[in-house]
């Protein structure tokens, strides 16, 4: 009995003793990722927002180097360079070869306070064929070829005048307008009969 006495007051006890302060640990540390929070430095250029697209070339000539992408109204990109003419900037254009691009100045704005350097075009593209023009199709359409090589100068001919005979002598022979009086008369002479048979 007295053990189970003894058991119940520590049970008792134990519930009705003051609650032992909670021991607080220290909070384990996160693998920590890197976030891009800053602003991009550098040059860059902002398409103008009353272009929808503007095209992307190889280099800087919409004539000597082919499209190779676009960029849209409001989209900024970093600049690289300008053109020696300043008429072109190169932009950083991932995707493509080499990773850069060329777009047309006055159709994007650049961010105050950066100066471009001059950037040298790169090399046109070889044709993949030459163009060769047909010389009767030529001749068809008036297209003027330039000759490859001069022509050589040949002597003409001496130039033969016609000479006519202005004496009014009569040659040997029926004259033509006889025989062409005659052969009229003929006719008219035909077509009466024929007209008076078919009646």
């Amino acid at each position: 009995m007295t053990v189970a006495l003894l058991a119940m007051a520590v049970v008792m006890l134990s519930l009705f003793a003051a609650p032992s302060p909670l021991t607080a640990f220290a909070q384990q540390p996160t693998g920590s990722i890197a976030t891009v929070t800053g602003t991009a430095e550098g040059a860059m250029v902002t398409v103008y927002a009353d272009r929808n697209i503007i095209e992307v070339y190889a280099g800087p000539s919409s004539y000597l180097y082919p499209p190779i992408g676009i960029l849209m109204a409001g989209e900024q990109v970093p600049a690289l360079g300008y053109s020696t003419d300043k008429e072109w900037i190169q932009i950083v254009y991932l995707g493509v070869p080499g990773g850069v691009g060329w777009i047309y100045a006055p159709l994007v704005s650049l961010r105050p306070g950066f100066i471009l350097p001059v950037v040298i075009s790169p090399p046109t593209a070889t044709p993949r064929t030459t163009p060769t023009i047909d010389p009767t199709q030529a001749a068809i359409y008036g297209v003027q070829l330039t000759p490859e090589r001069l022509p050589t100068f040949t002597q003409p001919a001496p130039l033969e005048v016609p000479q006519f005979d202005a004496t009014g002598e009569a040659r040997s022979g029926l004259p033509l307008g006889l025989i062409i009086l005659v052969l009229a008369l003929i006719g008219v002479f035909g077509a009466i009969i024929s007209l008076t048979r078919g009646r």
